[in-house]
């Protein structure tokens, strides 16, 4: 079974609230889980303590256990120092688009043909 330690949303629409939560990773979103590990409330400024609550001590039993954490659990987890924090790079997200290098490419060409005609 592989057992994942993600987020399920509840709350209203537009008022997000997630719990921490063990889970089969076959299971829904908000589906069936395991055990409640603590709760998440983006809504709170960031350094509010009611902000994150995690029970770290069954974090770390269901981590024992090769419950992987996802993308935003492994960062509440760095930042409670649980886990070591991990380089990461997002490539793509600092590559310019289709349409801007075309863009810059024009651009370039542009200046190279007055700097040869300045230089004539």
């Amino acid at each position: 079974m592989a057992m994942k330690i993600r987020l399920a949303r509840g709350g209203s629409k537009k008022r997000p609230h997630y719990a921490i939560v063990a889970t089969d990773s076959r299971m829904p979103r908000d589906g069936r889980f395991l055990e409640k590990l603590g709760t998440y409330n983006p809504l709170l400024a960031k350094d509010s303590e009611d902000r994150i609550k995690m029970d770290i001590e069954r974090v770390q039993y269901w981590l024992g256990q090769g419950a992987q954490p996802t993308d935003r659990v492994a960062r509440f987890l760095e930042a409670a120092g649980v886990t070591p924090k991990t380089e990461r790079k997002n490539l793509k997200k600092g590559e310019p688009g289709k349409a801007a290098k075309e863009r810059a490419e024009k651009k370039a060409a542009r200046t190279a043909a007055t700097e040869e005609a300045a230089s004539e």
